[in-house]
């Protein structure tokens, strides 16, 4: 466990509190606490208190964003105002046998009363340090006593390894790891389906356009019309971003000359077949897996991205892109770094694009690169369980209190 900074040095302040009757009730058992301070980290320990509950059987508690969509099997409270008794009273009402903090955020009491009752405290997917907002410390060596109560930082860069050191950190306790894994990006599909339609699809080039609001269906359909003049067998299987657009997109692709076939009509795609329409969002994974390259709407002409981008990065498609990423900046700018994505800017950028990918050896670069990015993220959830198991094995051999 780290060393506790020497008691009294940060002041007893604090704002409202809660007293315990307003909180729900501490379960029985291990619990470990999860605190999330923005969206950037929240799919990432959505997914690690999901394992922790499934495969550990303990109770997690989660405060910060994670309060905004409830996922199943966790306790939410709102994280304490920091100062000393509201602290006190947050930890002594819920006795964790864990900490794990996210994104850099430092709350001096907090990690001080942790340190005190020598918690493991890990700080995940962490950028640079910085101070809850209100609460910038002009006492010198703040930040370095801060960071002392930490365990484990796991960074999710150099730069990022670099600014906890001279925070004042010892460099034992701070690893380069990257971001965690981020929660369900394996989508499922029927297997005997994805076996039937890739046998029917096995000679052709395929690519998928993901949830594409109407504003892009144009610089899809012109992406195609062009990559088709270099392989004249391309198929482009779209679903719209609204399901109920799929038959009257039909009925316009039929009227313009196109050769289509509709899912929801159950027409498979035949040998002539130039645009295969789905709209089920639930047969998204079926649809990635099928594709060599998936084209992620929302991004070119929209607000945002309508998809993850880490979901077809686990399945092997190659990802393109709008530059709008909407609320997915922190997986684009992942993929990015690794240039394992690759984004578009106007309707000409998505057709050369595509008429790149077709080369096979690209995309499976692209998807390789983009595998990585995911599969890294699994090993710094491992790396995380692991630690938060040996502060649970503890916490068992000497008696929880």
């Amino acid at each position: 466990m780290a060393t506790a900074p020497s008691r009294g040095w940060w002041p007893a302040t604090g704002r409202r509190r809660h007293s315990h009757a307003e909180r729900p009730a501490r379960p029985l058992g291990g619990l470990i606490w999860l605190h999330v301070p923005g969206q950037a980290s929240l799919s990432a320990m959505r997914e690690l208190a999901r394992r922790l509950i499934e495969e550990d059987g303990v109770a997690v508690l989660m405060t910060g964003e994670g309060g905004g969509a409830r996922a199943k099997g966790v306790i939410f409270d709102q994280a304490p105002e920091d100062g000393a008794q509201t602290v006190r009273d947050f930890l002594d009402h819920w006795r964790p046998d864990a900490v794990v903090f996210s994104e850099g955020e430092i709350r001096p009491a907090l990690l001080h009363e942790c340190a005190e009752r020598q918690l493991m405290l890990i700080m995940a997917d962490a950028s640079d340090p910085w101070f809850l907002r209100g609460h910038e410390s002009w006492i010198p060596g703040a930040m370095r006593r801060s960071v002392s109560a930490l365990s484990q930082v796991y960074a999710i860069d150099q730069a990022a390894m670099r600014a906890w050191r001279r925070a004042g950190i010892a460099p034992a306790r701070v690893v380069s790891s990257g971001r965690m894994e981020e929660s369900s990006l394996a989508l499922p599909c029927l297997e005997a389906e994805r076996e039937y339609l890739a046998a029917a699809m096995m000679t052709r080039p395929v690519w998928f356009g993901a949830r594409v609001p109407r504003s892009e269906e144009g610089a899809v359909l012109a992406a195609q019309q062009y990559a088709m003049q270099l392989a004249h067998r391309l198929l482009l299987i779209v679903m719209p971003e609204d399901p109920a657009r799929a038959a009257p997109l039909a009925r316009e692709l039929a009227d313009q000359g196109w050769i289509t076939a509709s899912r929801s009509d159950e027409e498979e795609p035949e040998t002539e077949t130039a645009i295969y329409i789905v709209n089920d969002a639930a047969e998204l994974g079926l649809w990635y897996r099928l594709a060599p390259v998936s084209y992620l709407g929302g991004g070119l002409s929209g607000t945002g991205l309508l998809t993850s981008p880490l979901e077809p990065a686990a399945l092997g498609s190659a990802i393109l892109h709008g530059p709008r990423p909407g609320g997915f900046g922190p997986q684009i700018g992942r993929l990015g770094a690794a240039r394992a994505a690759r984004a578009v800017a106007s309707i000409r950028d998505l057709s050369e694009a595509l008429g790149d990918l077709l080369a096979p050896d690209r995309t499976a670069r692209l998807a390789q690169a983009a595998w990585g990015v995911v599969s890294d993220g699994a090993e710094v959830t491992e790396a995380v369980l692991a630690d938060l198991r040996r502060a649970l094995a503890a916490a068992t051999a000497r008696g929880r209190v």
